[in-house]
């Protein structure tokens, strides 16, 4: 008889870090591959990753555009977020959490207190501490994401496993299985 796994329900936290790391995959800038999520009472609302504005090339396509060591060929992934907030119209990013992989840039941070967002979820500290600090200076909540190794391993549990599929009984069966 096949044991029986039990399901592991996420924090809020543990769920939407894990979304923002796999937005980060679609960056397309290989300096760093970072992903936000916007969120407002538990809802997403937005989200981004780093990669060049709509219709012009990647880096990915044709290199870097480095300025002081840094690439400006993309917009943020926290950039991202808030600007895609904006393009898609009626959804407020005031009160929200942002989810990030890495902490903001310093030009980012100010586009999050712009932004009216309440807390961020940082996964890692990235180069510029003082940025973590200008958030906590406005008012922002910041906290360091905690790793949930228990999560983790359910995450690698749900992308090596088949796609469950429900049969008219009501019973789980595994895709091209019996």
């Amino acid at each position: 008889m096949a044991e029986e796994r039990k399901h592991y329900r996420p924090s809020w936290d543990d769920y939407f870090m894990a979304i923002a790391k796999i937005i980060a995959a679609r960056g397309t800038c290989d300096r760093l591959y970072a992903g936000a999520v916007l969120v407002k009472e538990n809802r997403i609302i937005s989200t981004g990753y780093n990669g060049s504005p709509p219709g012009l090339p990647h880096c990915l396509d044709i290199g870097h555009l480095l300025e002081d060591g840094h690439c400006v060929r993309t917009i943020h992934g926290e950039h991202n977020a808030i600007l895609q907030a904006a393009v898609q119209g009626g959804t407020s990013t005031v009160g929200s959490t942002m989810y990030c992989k890495y902490n903001p840039c310093i030009h980012c941070t100010k586009y999050v207190i712009a932004a009216g967002i309440k807390r961020v979820v940082v996964g890692k500290i990235y180069r510029n501490e003082s940025a973590v600090q200008m958030l906590k200076d406005a008012g922002i909540q910041v906290d360091m994401y905690q790793e949930n190794p228990e999560w983790n391993g359910e995450v690698m549990k749900i992308f090596s496993e088949d796609i469950p599929s429900r049969s008219n009984e009501g019973q789980v069966k595994m895709e091209g299985k019996l």
